[in-house]
Order: structure tokens, then C-alpha cells, then sequence
């Protein structure tokens, strides 16, 4: 046998008792009463059953259904009182294979009633300071009297149809069942006062201007809406608390606005008398617009909006909007002034022009005028690259104080400058990013359409990773925007942005994976964290080819579906080939953290004599030097072994070279492909956070040279708290750092290098600060 492969069975028969050890450990999880708790291990039991409904690969299956809500409706606003009048018929399709008994409507209104419950959900007590305005709406000031009046619900011949109203759902109690396959027609007529959505951050309603007296709308969950009901959970008839959004179903919208015939309205769907509606001068303008690609065109503008805030015309005009075939939509939403200026721009997407849009008064201006219908351009075609291309033929970004809510085709944001036009880059960027994060809401739930009430980070999660995505090409794209080669200032998405987070108290941090009214902490919970566990899985773990492929598949896979948690978890798994159950379990289903740290480095010298731990291994087992074939060790500096191999001289001076034992017994080709190292480390990497991830390692030489290495996250899988690797190398090694670029979200760098870096706390730099003044 040739004496290198008798050296390397030599070698794999001395490490027989620590495999088998290791086999026993393993065979242990595998008996009875001994659970898997393995950080890798598959998420089968966290998951629901895979059927005919949702496959194991996270596509739709063969027997995938949803239900569809068409409404016909013709609204009217009172500005004089403030107050919204609606009639509505909705024709709703039964595609389920199930008959249903009753059927659920939303009023989310109902969570404004004067006596609401939501209002009582949360424990309280005494502040020691309160803000004027904040103290008087607490306790001093009235409630406000809003929700829904029904004046009636009747069927499609006119009659009169039983319901219940518990809170914010309205049980339709139908004469017989609708039948799968069927559908049927009812009709609801309601009004309600529309609240100042300046006062308790209501997601719609009135901004008023006391120094012109009007008022600007931004009108949404205005009318009773379908529930959703799906093969998860039947009918989605939780509560509206006010903090979980919507879960809605598709369907075609006819819509009739009648308002002040001096206000500017637009809305989801496409404007069907334009020419009515519309002066020859914004005709002109819009037509205009249409081939418009590099700028907006002003369709009103700020002289001609102004001219208008004294009119309070007594006259009334009809705006019907009506959504394309083909496009179904899962809400509708609409805003009204008189206040408003009004400009779009043509967006090019593929082989089809997108109108971006924005409304706004003046108190926007200059910032909006410059800067908002960029940002709607930017997010449709960055969200289109990474997902499909937006297939609605408008986007409006409306702005509206203090807002940030998200509807088809239109949405409110804030950022106003300051009354004598300036604004600071905190204001610009805030409006910016707002508006791409509402605008880019079109895509993830409004047509990804999943449940908001349940899984909040499905839409603000995926809808804040690509915020990122959108707002870096803003950067890119508009140079002008932001400071000379500077990179746009995200707020969320990069890894270090997540650690005070995820650092925090454990006790007010709950997984990804909760309902949105059960945490403390919505933003970091919903947005901050899912977006940053993406971004990570994107640039650190998948890399970006792999992701990309797979997150485009989960989009165009459920485009005007209703996916689910798993849905989008197999379909990742599905289309990358990568195994990702335990990232989804670390960063999703706990409240872990990343920690990864240097605990330790041993350096070794190659050495022909047997050492103490040899010699007694040889004793145990009555085996003599005949035994064994020549066998290379290595020893450890400052060990027994090594201060008497040395008996004072340097250890190149004893140290046999690895050519000493196997380079005669090998060919010219086989010596020439060798490379002697000159140096052994055995380094000791450990993990006090629970989430594993790639390990990512950059070693330092003596000779000034740096080598990167990334150890897959798969290197903790039999030991979750630490590793060891032997690094044998030509030169001397001389640091080690982790994690060096802050890539893994690692909530303790102080433990991340070798040798250890003399970093002095916040309180010692604060002390030195003190002693130098």
C-alpha cells in the first residue's frame, strides 16, 4: 500500500472513537422520547398539510379557488358636513366547493363608533408628562361619533335582508344557502361621518386648513366590503382592532363620486368621463402627459388650485371610475379637493406606458412638486424588474398629513416642508421612501394579495425589503436627488439597521410570525425585520441570481391569488434549491438572535514523535510501534508535547517536514501539486445566539495579505454552539475577524475578533470625555 494512503487510514482509525461518539449522540435523537431540536431541523410540523388546494411546492394546486365581489356603487361627499353617503350592490360568486350558510361583511368604519371597543383593548395608566393636544383627546374631548348607519340591507328584488352587526362584521343571514357555483345580489345603504384623520392617525378621512377653510380627503374602508373566504380558514372574519389591516377578495368595480363641482377627484380604476369631468386646458394637458417620460405635466396647477380655495361651489359633479376587465382589484379608495394640484407622467414598462400620478395642495410644495411623481416611476419599474410588470394603467401618490396607507392604484403619504418652502434631507428622504413603500403596496397585497389581519410582514415585510430595492436605483437614478455619490440614506433593509431590535428586551419582542395586534413593537416586527432577514437571505446567503429567480417566481405565481406563509416559504425552497427551513424557523417563528464570535486559536507544529496523548492511547490498547505505519502529529504550542520536542531550539529547527513522510512514495505529478504548509491553527468559532448563519471569516497574514472564507450555515448543524476548523497555511496568521463587512446582523461584534480588540464601552468613552474637559 502506498504510505501516504496507509498514513490517511491511520489517521481516520485515531478519529474512529470520536465519530462514534458522535453516531451514538445522533442515534439518541432518533429513539423514542428523545426529541428533534436540531436548529435544522424541517419545518413539517410548523407547516400545514400540502393538497390539492396548495402544493408542497408552494404553487397554487389543481383545486385552487377564491371568491369574487363585484360592487356597483354611487357615493356622495357632503364637504359642507363631512360626512359620505353610499349606495352599493354587490354581486358576490360562490367559487368555493362549499355552500355557505351566511355570508360576512366588513365595516371597518365601526371601529370609530363613539363606544367602540377597540378603544378599551389596551391596559394604560398615568404618563408623567403628556402632550397638550394628546391629554385633551384622551380625556377631555368628546368621542368622536363615527361607524357605519346601515339604512338597509335587501336582496336583488328589493326585499329586506336579516343581519347582524358584531363590531366591525355585518353577518348577512341569507334566506337559504348559496350553492357552490352560484352567486347572488344584495344591496346595502349606509352613511357615516368622515373623521379628521390628522386626530388618532385614522388610515382615512379629512384634513382640515383653517387659514383657507377646506378640506382635503383621502377616503378609504368607506363601504361594507366582502370578507374573504378561502380554504385556510373559511370565512376571515376577525375583528379590525385598528392595528391589523385587510384581507379582501377580488372583484370588478363600477364607482360614481358625486362631490363639489369646483374639487378635483381620482381614484382606483380607470376615469370613464374624462371628457366631462375635465377642462379643454386639461384635456390638452393630459394628452400631453401621456408622452411625457421624463418629467411630469401639470394637469392643475398650483396658480389654478389656489384660484379655487375660496369657491365652495353649491354645484355638484359625477366621477365614474371603473376597473379594466381582466384587472380585478381587492379595494377601492378616492380622494377629493379643491385644494389639489394635479400632475402625471408617462412610465414606460415594457411594451405597455403606466400614468404615474400626484395630487397635492400647496401646502406640498415645492417638495412634492419635485420630487413625488419621481418616486411613483421609480418604484413601478423597480417592483416590476423583481416581481411582474404592474398591470394597472395608473399610480397616485396623494399627500396628506401624517399619512402613510395603501389602496389599488392610489395612496395617501406625508411629508410637508416647512411654510416658507424649506425642508431638511430628514423630510425629503421620510417623503421619498413613504411614497415608494405605498406605491409599491400595489404589488404586495394588492395584487399578491395576502392576508393583512393574520400575517402583517406579508405585505410590509416583502413590501419593505423592496422598498430598499427601489429606493437604492432612486439613488442611482437620480443623482440630482440626493448628495454626489452618496448612497441613498434607507432607513430600514441593511443588516445593522435590525440589531438594536433583535438585541432588545426579550420580553417585548415577539416572532415574525405573529398576529400584528399581539406585539409590542409593530414597525421593527412587521417591516424592519422580515425586510432585513430578506436582504440578507438575498446578498449573504442565496446570492442574488438564486433569490431573485425565486422571489419572481412567488410573485408571478400568486399574482391576483391569496398566498399563505407557507406559500411563500416552499415556493423559495422550490425555485433556488436551497434548503431554507431554518432560516425561516431562526428569523421567522422565534425571537432569536445572531451572535458569532472568536473563542479561541491554537497554534500547531508537525512533529514525526509520538505524543503523550499517542502514547497513551498505544498503552490502553497493548498496541506496539509495529502496529502502526509512521504517523505525522500535530502539537500544540505550549504544550507538554511541545516544549520537550524542542528542548530549546525553534521549532523549524526540530520539526520534520511533511516531505520527510510521504513525498518518496510519491510521483513527480503528485509532488508537484503540493503545497507545505509551514503553519497549523485549530480556531474555535462559537455561537451564543441562537439563529446559525454562514460563517464569514476574512484571515489576516503577516504579510499583509487577507483571505476571505464563507462556511455555510450548515457548519453548526451537528454542534449549535461552537466549531473548530484547521486552518494550515504557508504564512503566518496573525488575526481573525467575523463577519467583517456587518452582513449577518450580529448583535455583538466585540466577540468577533482575534485577537481581541481592547474596545472600550460608551460609559469608559464618556468617562474619558468628562476627564479630558
Amino acid at each position: 500500500m502506498n504510505k501516504l494512503k496507509y498514513c490517511f487510514a491511520s489517521m481516520l482509525f485515531l478519529f474512529g472513537a470520536v465519530v462514534f461518539a458522535q453516531e451514538v449522540e445522533e442515534k439518541k435523537e432518533r429513539e423514542p422520547g428523545h426529541t428533534n431540536q436540531s436548529r435544522f431541523k424541517q419545518l413539517y410540523e410548523e407547516f400545514s398539510t400540502p393538497n390539492t388546494y396548495r402544493s408542497a411546492s408552494g404553487a397554487p394546486g389543481p383545486d385552487y379557488y377564491q371568491q369574487q365581489a363585484d360592487y356597483k356603487m354611487d357615493i356622495e361627499l357632503d364637504d359642507k358636513n363631512a360626512k359620505i353617503y353610499g349606495n352599493e350592490t354587490i354581486t358576490y360568486t360562490n367559487n368555493s366547493p362549499d355552500d355557505l350558510e351566511f355570508l360576512w361583511v366588513q365595516l371597518d368604519q365601526n371601529v370609530r363608533e363613539k363606544d367602540t371597543k377597540s378603544a378599551l383593548r389596551n391596559g394604560n395608566g398615568v404618563n408623567f408628562a403628556y402632550q397638550a393636544s394628546n391629554f385633551a383627546q384622551t380625556y377631555i374631548t368628546e368621542s368622536f361619533d363615527g361607524g357605519f348607519n346601515i339604512e338597509s340591507v335587501k336582496d336583488a328584488s328589493g326585499k329586506p335582508l336579516s343581519y347582524t352587526v358584531n363590531q366591525t362584521m355585518m353577518r348577512i343571514n341569507i334566506p337559504q344557502a348559496l350553492k357552490s357555483g352560484d352567486q347572488m345580489s344584495f344591496s346595502i345603504k349606509w352613511w357615516y361621518n368622515i373623521p379628521d384623520h390628522t386626530v388618532n392617525r385614522a388610515r382615512s378621512g379629512y384634513e382640515y386648513f383653517p387659514k383657507d377653510g377646506n378640506r382635503a380627503y383621502v377616503i378609504a374602508q368607506f363601504f361594507p366590503r366582502m370578507a374573504v373566504y378561502n380554504d385556510v380558514e373559511g370565512w376571515q372574519n376577525h375583528q379590525f382592532w385598528g392595528s391589523g389591516e385587510f384581507a379582501l377578495p377580488f372583484g370588478a368595480y363600477e364607482v360614481n363620486i358625486t362631490a363639489p363641482a369646483d374639487h378635483v377627484v381620482d381614484a382606483t380604476g380607470v376615469l370613464q368621463n374624462r371628457k366631462e369631468v375635465f377642462t379643454k386646458e386639461m384635456m390638452k394637458r393630459y394628452e400631453q402627459a401621456k408622452k411625457s417620460y421624463d418629467k411630469p405635466v401639470l394637469i392643475v396647477t398650483q396658480t389654478e388650485a389656489e384660484a379655487k380655495e375660496g369657491s365652495f361651489s353649491e354645484k355638484k359633479k359625477t366621477w365614474k371610475f371603473k376597473t379594466e376587465p381582466g384587472n380585478l382589484v381587492r379595494d377601492f379608495g378616492f380622494a377629493s379637493s379643491r385644494k389639489f394640484i394635479w400632475d402625471m407622467q408617462a412610465v414606460k414598462l415594457a411594451n405597455r406606458d403606466v400614468m404615474a400620478v400626484s395630487l397635492y395642495p400647496k401646502e406640498g410644495n415645492p417638495l412634492w412638486e419635485e420630487q413625488s411623481t419621481k418616486a411613483v416611476a421609480q418604484t413601478l419599474v423597480t417592483y416590476s424588474k423583481h416581481t411582474f410588470d404592474y398591470p394597472y394603467h395608473k399610480a397616485i401618490s396623494v399627500h396628506a398629513k401624517n399619512q402613510g396607507m395603501e389602496y389599488p392604484m392610489i395612496c395617501w403619504n406625508y411629508g410637508r416642508p416647512n411654510e416658507d418652502g424649506t425642508y431638511s434631507d430628514r423630510t425629503k428622504y421620510g417623503m421619498i421612501s413613504v411614497i415608494i413603500h405605498e406605491v409599491g403596496h400595489n404589488f404586495f397585497p394588492m395584487i399578491v394579495n395576502s392576508d393583512e389581519r393574520q400575517w402583517g410582514w406579508m405585505d410590509e415585510g416583502l413590501d419593505t425589503f423592496m422598498q430598499y430595492l427601489a429606493e437604492q436605483d432612486f439613488g442611482k437614478n437620480y443623482p440630482d436627488v440626493i448628495a454626489p455619490n452618496a448612497k441613498y440614506p434607507s432607513r430600514r433593509g441593511e443588516a445593522s439597521k435590525i440589531v438594536p431590535y433583535m438585541s432588545g428586551d426579550q420580553s417585548r419582542i415577539s416572532p415574525i410570525m405573529s398576529n400584528p395586534e399581539n406585539v409590542y413593537q409593530l414597525g421593527p416586527n412587521a417591516y424592519g425585520k422580515p425586510a432585513t432577514a430578506l436582504n440578507i437571505l438575498r446578498e449573504t446567503v442565496m446570492g442574488e441570481e438564486l433569490f431573485d429567480h425565486a422571489f419572481k417566481t412567488y410573485a408571478q405565481r400568486w399574482k391576483f391569488k391569496h398566498p399563505t406563509p407557507e406559500d411563500f416559504f416552499r415556493t423559495m425552497e422550490d425555485a433556488s434549491a436551497v434548503d431554507l427551513d431554518w432560516y425561516w424557523r431562526g428569523w421567522f417563528y422565534t425571537t432569536d438572535y445572531v451572535d458569532i464570535g472568536v473563542k479561541g486559536v491554537k497554534k500547531y507544529y508537525v512533529s514525526g514523535d509520538k505524543t503523550k496523548q499517542m502514547k497513551e492511547y498505544m498503552a490502553a490498547r497493548n498496541l506496539t510501534d509495529a502496529d502502526l505505519p509512521p504517523l505525522v502529529y500535530l502539537v500544540e504550542e505550549g504544550s507538554e508535547d511541545y516544549n520537550e520536542g524542542l528542548k530549546g531550539k525553534a521549532p523549524s529547527e526540530v520539526a520534520p517536514t511533511l516531505k520527510e513522510f510521504m513525498m518518496d512514495n510519491m510521483t513527480a505529478e503528485e509532488r508537484a501539486q503540493v503545497k507545505e504548509p509551514k503553519f497549523f491553527y485549530e480556531v474555535t468559532f462559537n455561537k451564543p445566539g441562537g439563529i446559525p448563519m454562514p460563517l464569514i471569516v476574512e484571515y489576516k497574514y503577516a504579510d499583509g495579505t487577507t483571505e476571505s472564507v464563507t462556511y455555510p450555515p450548515e457548519i453548526w448543524r451537528k454542534n449549535d454552539a461552537e466549531v473548530k476548523r484547521v486552518l494550515s497555511s504557508e504564512k503566518e496568521l496573525v488575526g481573525i475577524v467575523i463577519d467583517p463587512k456587518l452582513e449577518t446582523a450580529d448583535i455583538d461584534t466585540t466577540n468577533n475578533s482575534w485577537p481581541i480588540k481592547d474596545e472600550k464601552s460608551d460609559f469608559d468613552q464618556f468617562k474619558e470625555k468628562v476627564k479630558g474637559k
